[in-house]
């Protein structure tokens, strides 16, 4: 039996101003649903959640909530002004039972209750909105772009946590990993219209590009009826005049039909030239330390960075990722150690808080007034990669409209803003790419054509990123900052260093074990007979660190839950049910390394490495 829907939206229609935003969109909410939200910068996302929420009110249409129905929602940017701290934020209306949970969700965030709302960033104010709605007890949960601004262990302890929700949720991102991990619907916002799947993010493509598939094979045939009624219409129009009239008219039909069809909206037009190379070493760093009062950024740290590397700079928020970037390139100074920067360096930088963009000029003045980029005479044309391009006409290749070109910065959504700026990096040529965090706000068509782009760009890339996706599709060479001025540079994709990771929290613990155990054996005269190895058992040990990370991670959540003194007396059935839940994943996290263990000393034994 199909539980009844949570959220029913019907026939909604949606304008703001001339064009509308959604038309006869439809969407069903069930308990548990774990749903994808896609579709272009522009496309409505915000605005559905928005409705869902019940913040816009449909000019037409049905919005029908189930009885009770608590609906939790993070912005994109919380307006958090009536508070003095993040402190006052977070914690208004918190039941008692949930100030633990409070506390140990901000602590994982990385949030900073102290801070007071005047002084936090952006950022500071995402996490602490994510922070109170992870730890409210809401039947649905609506995320915008829940990612941005997280460092990789903020997002995976996120996806965790989410993962193991009985909560229904739908979620806008632009992080394909993180999508993919956790949903198991998608909703595509497209032209208008909400078409939905039920496959996760993981087989979104697929599905979208059958899609257009069916539409170019429909419209091919749409146009081939009109031409054929159009070649009648000229030659064939005497006899039997009735039914003459009959297919002038299906004639005309067709052409309405062809007149309706919303057009997709393309790709941008991105590309990256770097005609002049630098020269063959590009930075060269010897034993750089840099301090800012106790805190210690790098410490004996060294890298010869080459013509054509692509090297990410990967590390928990605050922990000196731009600040390293900065001193490999010259523009702040280590404490000690030496720095010297290639030849013929021709540098173009994407900054993570779009400082490059004046924010009251219009996208116009933006592109005329950047003192990098050529303008001829006051005909609006520029030099874009050494030929001469209208403004106008550059700024449509990234997708901008007429209407928005002289309208000022400040009224561009992120992702516009992301464009705009890369517009600007692309419209001169580079043979040295920064990138500080391009990802935030990009659509997933404008993040591929990015990576893209990065592969078939001759010079070199150093970038920052949190995206796990992005990482492992453009970076050759990641720096992984640690704390206390410690790294460690990887030479593998992010993907097998995480790998790598997962097997470390628990090898020395097994290798230990396993030692110990054949110490036994040779101390009591047994022999270590050689075991056959299989294709089988190394799958398994390859599986079995990854499931016991995420019991592990159970545990603590339970451990934490159960440690609220208040939880038996006023809760008793949840205190039952977490405590047997506790028992169950004890149990089976011994099981686990039980078999790990097993398996181990089967392969030490066999002669493997």
């Amino acid at each position: 039996m199909v539980a009844s829907p949570q959220i029913s939206l019907r026939n909604i229609f949606l304008s703001f101003g001339k064009e509308p935003i959604f038309e006869n969109l439809n969407l069903l909410i069930h308990p548990r649903d774990r749903i994808a939200l896609v579709g272009r910068n522009g496309a409505g996302k915000s605005t559905l959640l928005k409705i869902l929420k019940g913040l816009v009110v449909q000019d037409e249409g049905d919005r029908i909530l189930s009885k009770g129905l608590s609906i939790g929602y993070m912005e994109q940017d919380p307006n958090l002004s009536e508070f003095s701290t993040l402190y006052d934020y977070v914690y208004s209306g918190a039941s008692k039972s949930n100030l633990n949970l409070i506390e140990m969700t901000g602590k994982n965030l990385g949030v900073d209750f102290d801070i007071a709302i005047a002084a936090s960033s952006g950022g500071e104010r995402r996490r602490a909105a994510l922070t109170k709605l992870i730890a409210a007890d809401h039947d649905i949960m609506l995320f915008d772009e829940p990612t941005n601004h997280l460092d990789l262990e903020a997002i995976e302890w996120l996806e965790s946590e989410l993962k193991y929700s009985s909560k229904s949720f739908v979620i806008i991102s632009h992080d394909r990993t993180f999508l993919s991990n956790l949903t198991n619907d998608t909703v595509w916002i497209d032209r208008g219209k909400a078409r939905r799947c039920s496959v996760g993010f993981g087989g979104f493509e697929a599905w979208r590009d059958k899609v257009w598939r069916e539409e170019d094979d429909k419209m091919h045939k749409l146009n081939r009826k009109i031409l054929t009624e159009s070649r009648w219409a000229v030659e064939g129009i005497s006899a039997r005049r009735k039914r003459n009239q009959g297919r002038l008219k299906n004639l005309e039909k067709l052409r309405d039909q062809k007149k309706s069809y919303i057009r997709r909206v393309g790709a941008a037009n991105m590309k990256l030239v770097s005609k002049k190379k630098s020269g063959q070493m590009v930075v060269d760093a010897k034993d750089l330390n840099k301090k800012f009062a106790n805190k210690c950024i790098i410490r004996d740290f060294s890298i010869q960075i080459k013509r054509g590397d692509r090297i990410g700079i990967v590390g928990p928020n605050g922990i000196g990722k731009t600040t390293l970037l900065k001193i490999l390139l010259g523009e702040i100074q280590p404490d000690s150690g030496e720095i010297t920067l290639g030849s013929n360096l021709i540098i173009a930088k994407f900054d993570q808080l779009r400082e490059q963009l004046n924010l009251e000029n219009s996208l116009l003045q933006n592109l005329i007034d950047d003192p990098n980029i050529r303008t001829i005479g006051a005909a609006g044309q520029i030099i874009v990669r050494g030929k001469p391009k209208h403004v106008a006409g550059y700024l449509k290749d990234f997708l901008f409209s007429e209407e928005q070109l002289r309208s000022p910065v400040k009224s561009l959504s992120g992702g516009e803003k992301a464009r705009l700026l890369l517009a600007k990096i692309m419209a001169t040529e580079s043979n040295l790419l920064i990138l500080d965090e391009p990802t935030n706000d990009l659509d997933l068509e404008t993040l591929d054509l990015l990576q893209e782009v990065i592969a078939e760009y001759p010079g070199t890339v150093l970038l920052i990123s949190h995206d796990r996706d992005f990482l492992n599709r453009t970076v050759e060479i990641s720096i992984i900052l640690t704390g206390q001025g410690k790294f460690l540079k990887f030479a593998e994709s992010w993907i097998d260093y995480q790998s790598l990771k997962i097997k470390n929290l628990i090898s020395d613990k097994v290798k230990q074990r396993v030692s110990k155990r054949n110490s036994k054996k040779n101390s009591s005269g047994q022999s270590s007979l050689k075991t056959r190895h299989s294709f089988v058992d190394n799958y398994r040990l390859e599986q079995l660190p990854i499931l016991i990370e995420r019991l592990e991670y159970e545990i603590k959540k339970l451990e934490k839950f159960l440690s609220d003194a208040d939880l038996f007396l006023e809760h008793p059935l949840k205190f039952q049910k977490a405590s047997t839940a506790l028992i169950e994943r004890q149990t089976e996290l011994k099981s686990l390394e039980d078999e790990w263990f097993i398996l181990e000393e089967k392969a030490l034994n066999s002669g493997r490495n």
